[in-house]
């Protein structure tokens, strides 16, 4: 069925919990599984404006750090269940957009995320991650909720 499983992360509980389950099904169909962690990126001019440029640097560890927190939890269950598992951060202000081009550049055929289930109000301003791909994906996406 599918070969390549792309597991996006926030790092959030949510995050984990769906990464456990993601990792259970690549390894029921005998797929590869990379997994994403995007970060926000911080221009110049951003931290010039808050006062902030000399703290660059440690802004850019900060994300780093975050992404490995991430990240390596969901590398090394994969490596336990014998799973062969990729870790791929970005830096990008739309995760969406992202979590889209690394499954075409990765030969992801199939991409497993977690809802957050956002209703109302809410969903309309903040907007979903999760729509954003399950409307722009051209391969299928899988939701755990």
């Amino acid at each position: 069925m599918y070969q390549h499983v792309l597991l996006p992360t926030d790092g959030s509980e949510l995050s984990a919990r769906a990464a456990r389950e993601g990792g259970r099904l690549a390894k029921s169909l005998g797929a590869q599984l990379t997994v994403l962690h995007t970060t926000p990126a911080a221009y110049p001019f951003d931290l010039y404006e808050h006062g902030a440029a000399e703290h660059a640097l440690e802004f850019e560890e900060f994300w780093k750090e975050k992404a490995a927190r991430a990240l390596e939890p969901i590398e090394q269950m994969a490596r336990d269940a014998g799973v062969v598992c990729s870790a791929v951060h970005r830096v990008a202000q739309n995760p969406s957009d992202v979590i889209i081009k690394i499954s075409a550049d990765h030969g992801c055929d199939v991409i497993f995320m977690a809802s957050n289930g956002r209703r109302g109000i809410s969903a309309l301003l903040i907007g979903s991650e999760t729509v954003k791909v399950l409307t722009h994906s051209k391969i299928p996406v899988i939701v755990w909720r």
